[in-house]
């Protein structure tokens, strides 16, 4: 969805936060671990399923690696009047998930 989407049915944006590479390393990783761990998931999912996993996820890592694939990650509220609750900041967004996992 865009951001003129978004506006357009009443909500405000944000913050919007590319996150190919991240995604495509996590999925290099992801893949990484699943071969290195094949016969493992096959004994878990059987051989189709693991094979199709291990293609999937080597796809994924070469689009986002390519940027033939974006992701985007969008943080929208719901349009009001006054200060809306968000953080002001996209550091101040991090700070809030770190007192929150702590």
């Amino acid at each position: 969805m865009t951001v003129e989407n978004l506006e357009g049915h009443g909500f405000e944006v944000h913050d919007v936060e590319n996150l190919r590479e991240h995604y495509g390393m996590t999925c290099r990783l992801w893949c990484e671990r699943l071969y290195n761990n094949f016969d493992k998931a096959v004994a878990e999912i059987g051989y189709p399923k693991a094979r199709l996993w291990l293609l999937y996820l080597a796809g994924c890592s070469l689009a986002f690696e390519r940027g033939t694939v974006q992701i985007n990650q969008t943080l929208a509220s719901k349009r009001k009047r006054g200060i809306s609750a968000v953080p002001q900041t996209r550091a101040d967004i991090y700070a809030g998930f770190e007192k929150s996992d702590s």
